[in-house]
């Protein structure tokens, strides 16, 4: 291929722009902090940066927008996508929009460190929005500086693309950038700022429209402007050409529910918490969006949070997802009531929500454990039972769940083993051995015999039980300590570990004999290292 034609791949992205040309824009032009009225979005530039260099791309998202893993190798794909060049027919702006945070409504808040820099149609007519994440102040900082640094936006590019691949309904993200610059950040909010290298990821998604964007519109009493951006949703995101009738937005807000409670299963399936599920972090495709303080649940607590902002009150912990997820869409049911008028066709679309988030998680927890399928008779006791006793002791879920799959269950040899004999193939899975004696010792091995009850009912065969497992449970997960230690390798010029965990994370579901170090708990170093179990909110 002839090296031009990379750089005209990038001339050739097929813009739509449907967002700001249907759309009513701020009046004002000036990129100034302010209270934004009867508009969607402001148009606004990237800042621009001295020397941007690429970190990292996904060729599996590049590919989505028809550009080769040439074309991203290139200075102007890295000049893009960093916002110092903008192609022809970007149209830059950044959203309005409004949310509750921890429980508590917010106001406007709106894309105070995003820049949308159009949405894209690729050869398939697949709609896919680009946003730089670390681009510059826009009128939504409040006093912020609208920029990020490596740290945050690289656990962003990774953790977007790992959860794509382990099938987690998710934004993506395209690439990473160093900007040549530095950024200062309080990490611990200790009054100890510290200079750290600035950075940009470019998200992608068919759209990044959340339930704050219909509440702010509500809030402001704008029922006209919520209408208006109502039918652009369901036109644009929904492919819904119908009249805008209660009937239709309240069958809308159903698939709404019933896509968020989806999302949340794939959550607590593989043991991820968001941390901030404020209602401006919750999108309307039921799509994972806004990786902050995001982490894997190790340890099996139900309570745990990685957000050290979330520490005390514990509102966005694991155990408290599909609880969450439900206030967070009363909420959003609450900004579509003016439209609605009625409360009744909405609070059935809310049990819809529970009813969905059940039936999956009930045919999740029986892939989970290998069933063919799930029987509420019997499996609702063996699965609470089961988490009761992961808590008994400091339990890795993900190592568990994949050692308790290779376990021949059903062999005869069970039937005679000693409790200390039943545990050993599982041993790998506990931070803290010494803690598998006396009374938990034997709760472990009771619920494995009642589990192998089961399992003889089922009736599977091991190879088939255990591919049923191995393709719902995860080996490898992006840890945060194995994010922190790529951020620490980047920090210093080597994106190999970068490189080897991308490499590693396409394929979380196999068995990769020589990535065997990815599929480990965490280390005892890493159990209060700074980044390597909660997080701030601090980027």
């Amino acid at each position: 291929m002839n090296p031009s034609d990379n750089y005209r791949a990038l001339d050739a992205l097929q813009f739509d722009n449907r967002f700001t040309a249907e759309l009513p824009a701020d009046s004002e032009q000036s990129n100034n902090i302010r209270q934004v009225r009867n508009a969607c979005y402001s148009r606004v530039q990237p800042v621009g940066f001295s020397n941007p260099e690429l970190v990292a791309f996904s060729r599996e998202m590049a590919a989505e927008l028809d550009l080769s893993s040439e074309s991203c190798l290139t200075l102007r794909f890295t000049e893009v996508f960093s916002g110092n060049r903008l192609l022809p027919e970007m149209d830059p702006y950044a959203t309005c929009y409004g949310g509750h945070q921890f429980g508590q409504w917010a106001g406007q808040l709106g894309d105070g460190r995003a820049i949308n820099l159009g949405e894209v149609i690729n050869r398939h007519g697949k709609r896919w929005a680009l946003q730089l994440k670390g681009a510059g102040p826009t009128p939504y900082s409040r006093m912020a500086d609208g920029l990020a640094v490596l740290r945050s936006s690289l656990r962003e590019f990774l953790c977007s693309e790992a959860m794509h691949h382990l099938g987690v309904p998710t934004t993506r993200a395209l690439s990473l950038m160093l900007t040549g610059e530095t950024v200062t950040r309080d990490m611990f909010y200790d009054g100890r700022p510290k200079a750290e290298p600035g950075a940009v990821v470019c998200r992608t998604a068919p759209s990044f429209t959340r339930f704050g964007n219909f509440q702010i519109l509500t809030a402001q009493g704008d029922t006209d402007l919520l209408r208006r951006f109502t039918e652009y949703t369901l036109r644009t995101d929904f492919n819904e050409q119908r009249e805008l009738t209660p009937k239709v937005i309240t069958e809308w807000f159903t698939d709404v529910c019933r896509r968020t409670a989806i999302m949340i299963c794939h959550w607590m399936r593989v043991g991820f918490v968001h941390g901030v599920m404020n209602t401006d972090n919750m999108s309307i495709l039921g799509l994972t969006i806004d990786y902050g303080p995001y982490g894997w649940l190790e340890d099996y607590d139900p309570g745990w949070t990685p957000n050290t902002t979330d520490a005390s009150g514990r509102r966005y912990c694991y155990g408290r997802q599909p609880e969450i997820g439900l206030w967070n869409l009363v909420q959003l049911a609450n900004s579509l009531l003016p439209m609605v008028e009625q409360v009744e066709p909405l609070q059935q679309a809310l049990e819809v929500y529970s009813e969905t988030f059940v039936a999956h998680r009930q045919q999740t927890m029986a892939a989970k454990l290998g069933l063919k399928h799930y029987d509420a008779a019997t499996d609702d006791t063996l699965t609470t039972d089961l988490h009761q006793t992961l808590k008994l002791a400091e339990t890795d879920m993900t190592v568990f769940y994949r050692r308790l799959g290779a376990m021949d269950i059903t062999s005869d040899s069970f039937k005679e083993s000693t409790n200390d004999e039943l545990l050993n193939p599982l041993m790998d899975a506990f931070y803290q051995p010494e803690q598998l004696s006396g009374d938990t010792l034997q709760q472990f091995a009771d619920w494995l015999k009642s589990y192998r009850h089961r399992m003889m009912q089922d009736g599977s065969p091991y190879k088939e039980r255990r591919q049923r497992m191995d393709a719902v449970n995860p080996k490898y997960v992006l840890r945060n300590y194995l994010a922190q230690m790529a951020i620490d390798k980047v920090e210093q010029g080597d994106n190999s570990l970068l490189e080897e965990l991308m490499d590693t994370l396409r394929h979380p579901y196999d068995e990769q004999p020589d990535k065997e170090q990815f599929a480990a708990k965490r280390p005892e170093w890493a159990r209060h290292r700074a980044g390597c179990s909660m997080l701030s909110c601090s980027s």
